[in-house]
């Protein structure tokens, strides 16, 4: 057994060249290999997604202006890919190729929510949980960690604004793998390195994240059979409530049908549930509630399945925090105990009630899809739980049955398009 949890901290050599070049017609885009001196002893990356997958990071050091059409990101706005030793506060076990693209993968989101203090909790390169706050970037962390306190154990917490001493006291209380943010106030990153392993990183790019708005990446998809697919990474169209189009369409029958637009304090919730779907795998919906994630279903083959999905986690989560403050103990936890003991057996049944009671959580919540309805069945699936407003791309052939859905509700629920899909694979 030793022997096997030993691959988890072992290194693994990597024989990829210092520098690799891309030529696209007559441009050249050029990365250089990044290797990072640690204790005097120069090491890549740890591994990739798996310990016995060799891997190598690679920085974006010259290209051009625009590929393809668009515009790209410039060298210098590179985040992840430039960590440097001294952005690496505490290197714990250096990281790994998941490590880095949970990271990533929370500036991805980010660079959405730039107008208030967020924090994103990562692991295998989804959310656990989104949330932003007017206060400061430790109620935007609180929240976060409170979306799904069980996913969020040994993941990457990213943050848009310098990582407080409240934040840092939370975040020591926890098991994380990482916490990337732009600076540190005095005396956090003490705190933090109370986790010995923990990887501290510093990346000043998550505080400018406004810069990467309306420029794109070139996504580079690697086939199996060593083929490549080339595109422009996405980018959101919503930007502010206004940029969400009416939900409007006509029946078969030549019935023009509307949905009611929502209210300020939806539309703002939609529109931070929208940035979040960016960095979240297709299938996908998101719940949320009051600038937070409430639940997130990610990578199913259907939607409706996806709704679903998604409020059973809603319920559990609900039940876990109510039996994590009431009783120290998580959900599974209690279980275990209701299976010996009469007391723990009726705390649990008294637990699992309200959560049912309270539909977990999801009451006047908002919810939007990447892709659109096909059918209504995934709306009224929503709708069963509460759900006052939804945000969706339109364009299925359902569009009427899907708005009509949301008009027999009672009370009547809201919908918007966005215009836009935001599949991720």
């Amino acid at each position: 057994m030793s022997d096997l949890k030993s691959m988890y901290s072992a290194m693994l050599k990597d024989d990829f060249p210092e520098t690799l070049t891309i030529v696209l017609g007559g441009e050249k885009l050029v990365y250089e290999k990044r290797v990072w001196n640690i204790n005097g002893e120069l090491k890549g990356l740890r591994y990739g997604e798996n310990p016995d997958q060799p891997a190598a990071l690679y920085r974006l050091a010259k290209s051009p202006a625009a590929c393809g059409g668009f515009t790209l990101r410039a060298p210098e706005h590179g985040i992840v890919s430039a960590l440097s030793e001294g952005q690496m506060l505490q290197a714990g076990k250096h990281p790994g190729k998941t490590n880095l693209t949970d990271v990533d993968n929370g500036a991805n989101i980010l660079q959405y929510l730039t107008q208030k203090p967020a924090a994103a909790i990562l692991k295998h390169n989804n959310p656990c949980g989104v949330a932003w706050s007017v206060a400061d970037v430790a109620a935007a962390l609180d929240k976060a960690a409170r979306c799904d306190r069980i996913a969020a154990f040994g993941g990457a917490v990213v943050v848009n604004r310098p990582f407080s001493l409240e934040a840092a006291q939370m975040a020591a209380e926890s098991y994380f793998e990482v916490v990337a943010a732009p600076a540190f106030e005095p005396g956090a990153v003490d705190v933090l390195r109370s986790r010995k392993n923990l990887r501290i990183m510093e990346l000043p790019g998550l505080g400018r994240l406004g810069e990467w708005r309306g420029s794109s990446f070139l996504d580079i998809k690697s086939l199996a059979d060593g083929g490549l697919v080339l595109q422009k990474s996405f980018v959101s169209r919503i930007e502010a409530d206004a940029d969400f189009l009416p939900a409007e369409a006509t029946t078969k029958e030549g019935l023009s049908v509307t949905a009611r637009r929502p209210s300020k304090a939806e539309l703002e919730d939609l529109r931070f549930a929208w940035a979040v779907e960016a960095g979240v795998a297709s299938n996908s919906v998101i719940f949320a509630r009051d600038g937070a994630t409430l639940a997130i279903g990610a990578g199913e083959q259907d939607r409706v399945g996806c709704v679903e999905l998604a409020a059973r986690k809603a319920y559990t989560k609900y039940a876990d925090s109510l039996a994590f403050a009431e009783c120290g103990l998580s959900l599974y936890e209690l279980k275990r105990k209701a299976l010996k003991e009469a007391n723990f057996r009726e705390k649990l049944e008294d637990i699992e009630a309200r959560a049912r009671a309270a539909r977990g959580g999801l009451v006047k919540s908002v919810l939007v899809s990447d892709g659109f309805f096909p059918f209504r069945d995934g709306v009224d699936a929503a709708l069963a739980e509460g759900v006052s407003a939804i945000a969706q791309p339109g364009g299925s052939l359902r569009d009427a049955e899907v708005i009509m859905a949301c008009n027999e509700a009672s009370p009547q629920a809201a919908m918007v398009f966005t215009g836009q899909r935001s599949f991720r694979h």
